[in-house]
């Protein structure tokens, strides 16, 4: 890569969860980095990750980490709750990146589907922002049979959920079956689907984040758990629907 800024061998290790500077200088003794070729001598060299090999392996994703991931139930997005964590599902490493990884908007335990996880805040902010426009769509199996009217209600933007002092704004609902609809939404309240459902009297059982703008989980073919790395840029043009995946 053109333009790539040089730094310290062990601050580059460590910051990308490889290991402690102290691991970095037993590696160095017993011959396993290589910069450009030959073995690195100095912890304090000063490198471009692209010439770094470990024990002969490149870095992983040294320039960045973005992956599309398939969230399975009784994953937590956090680092620190107890239970097992979206992170179990990755290597051990990553877990020490600096920046660290963190979700694009979370999913509560009990729901599945589609997330973005990235250690880029910029994009984090460009796809969780409002102004940017990215519609979030859900699948949902509901506990009792529609009303009939639900549609017309989320379709209003009059719709206020307990607690919030604003209405919701418009969300798409299309009717599946009697107990199972995708609806869009707009916006990213907390629990917004199971809140609103609750709003108009049901109840949401199963529920799962099915699309993130025009991005599909199916077309990922990610069972629950697995994850396939992506590009910022890469990622953008498969939410705005201009590539494939």
């Amino acid at each position: 890569m053109t333009g790539v800024k040089t730094e310290r061998l062990d601050r580059l290790l460590s910051r990308l969860g490889y290991g402690s500077r102290s691991d970095v200088q037993a590696w160095l003794r017993q011959g396993l980095i290589t910069v450009a070729g030959t073995p690195a001598r100095s912890p304090s060299l000063k490198v471009s990750p692209d010439d770094v090999l470990i024990d002969g392996k490149p870095m992983d994703h040294p320039y960045g980490l973005t992956v599309i991931y398939h969230k399975p139930l009784d994953a937590v997005c956090s680092h620190r709750e107890t239970g097992r964590l979206i992170y179990d599902d990755f290597p051990e490493r990553w877990a020490c990146r600096k920046p660290a990884l963190s979700s694009v908007g979370r999913l509560d335990k009990e729901t599945s589907g589609l997330l973005i996880v990235t250690d880029d805040g910029q994009l984090n902010h460009r796809i969780t922002s409002p102004k940017h426009h990215i519609s979030r769509t859900y699948v949902a199996t509901l506990h009792a049979p529609l009303a009939g009217d639900e549609a017309e209600v989320f379709a209003s933007g009059k719709l206020l959920l307990k607690d919030d002092d604003k209405p919701c704004l418009p969300a798409e609902l299309t009717v599946i079956d009697e107990t199972h609809v995708s609806i869009v939404l707009h916006e990213g309240r907390y629990h917004q689907v199971r809140r609103m459902f609750a709003a108009v009297g049901n109840h949401v059982t199963e529920l799962t984040r099915s699309h993130i703008g025009a991005l599909s989980l199916a077309s990922t073919a990610l069972a629950p758990g697995e994850y396939r790395s992506t590009t910022p840029d890469a990622l953008l043009r498969l939410i705005s629907g201009t590539t494939q995946v």
